[in-house]
């Protein structure tokens, strides 16, 4: 439901509609205590666990298609960074993670709950620690998810 309302309100925000935008923004926030600004690029088949309860994500972030978002995760800049974060297609993004900074996450990478990734992740591999560190690399993520 909550990258529904994000879609409706994107709707209104490209439609000049930028006070109801504004009062779907305020229900998501209400609903599901969550920050997902409609300037954020989500791509399509994308989803979040839980309805999305607790997660934070920058207004100019970019997250490619089918990505899973656990609940209270954080994708945003990070203190002398003006830039965020680009995550691939078919990243899985555990409970509690933060993904923070000028990075790149790869395709088909899995970030372990309360991970928190301060730097670039190449495609098909598994990510976990504070900071995020490979645990794993060329994986299938279907043998993982």
């Amino acid at each position: 439901m909550l990258i529904n309302l994000m879609l409706i309100g994107k709707w209104c925000n490209s439609h000049h509609l930028s006070f109801v935008s504004k009062i779907i923004y305020a229900i998501q926030f209400f609903l599901f205590n969550s920050s997902l600004p409609h300037s954020a690029i989500i791509g399509k088949g994308s989803k979040f666990a839980y309805g999305g309860i607790g997660c934070v994500i920058h207004k100019r972030a970019r997250v490619g298609k089918n990505c899973t978002f656990g609940q209270n995760i954080t994708i945003g800049g990070r203190s002398k960074h003006v830039d965020v974060p680009i995550i691939g297609d078919n990243v899985y993004i555990g409970a509690g993670a933060r993904v923070l900074g000028p990075i790149n996450i790869g395709d088909n990478v899995i970030i372990a709950p309360n991970a928190v990734v301060i730097s670039d992740v190449p495609p098909s591999t598994i990510v976990g620690g504070i900071p995020a560190k490979v645990i794993k690399s060329d994986i299938d993520p279907s043998n993982f998810i």
